[in-house]
């Protein structure tokens, strides 16, 4: 993984114009990218039409065509990507299921959800509906789920990105995925 002060200063040369950092960061990032992207893709169903590769490209197209960012540092890129990458993964999911009618819903898994009585995977869609119920109710709880189920983000990382101390950051980890299991159980029945 390449370090933060260079991936910082790259990422501050493209805020401010140069197109050639542009074209030094993928390398930096491609990698991780790549990383977060299997780790969404793993709980697939066989024959999923969405790669790593895929996604990744989507979300590093969709990133660069964002304008007016000032990119902070690494945790702060890594944040948008996370998102990007929830849009994209909730968009494929909805195409498939107005194409299949509900047939081979997608799943994603929440990592470290093992202190919470929950099921390892959830249909992205449901969890995408959950936490917009959870955003409106609270917006950082929401966040912090995005950063890490979607993001893969470390519980530091994620604490960095929302400018919490990282014992915040666990404590709101733990309770976001309470309030979803606890929400998605009665959203089921």
């Amino acid at each position: 993984m390449v370090s933060s002060p260079n991936l910082t200063a790259l990422l501050g040369d493209w805020s401010r114009g140069d197109r050639s950092a542009l074209s030094q960061l993928l390398p930096l990032v491609y990698d991780e990218l790549r990383r977060v992207a299997r780790r969404q893709l793993r709980s697939e169903r066989d024959g999923h039409t969405l790669q790593a590769t895929a996604l990744v490209h989507e979300a590093y197209m969709r990133l660069v065509d964002q304008r007016h960012v000032d990119w902070h540092d690494r945790a702060h890129f890594f944040g948008v990507a996370a998102q990007v990458m929830r849009r994209i993964l909730v968009d494929h999911a909805r195409r498939h299921k107005a194409a299949k009618r509900g047939d081979g819903i997608r799943c994603v898994a929440l990592e470290e959800a093992q202190d919470v009585e929950a099921p390892n995977e959830l249909p992205i869609l449901a969890l995408d509906h959950a936490l917009g119920r959870l955003e409106q109710m609270d917006a950082g709880l929401a966040r912090i789920v995005e950063l890490r189920a979607f993001g893969g983000l470390t519980i530091e990382d994620a604490a960095h990105v929302l400018g919490v101390s990282p014992s915040t950051a666990k404590r709101d980890w733990r309770l976001a995925k309470a309030w979803l299991q606890r929400e998605l159980v009665s959203g089921s029945t």
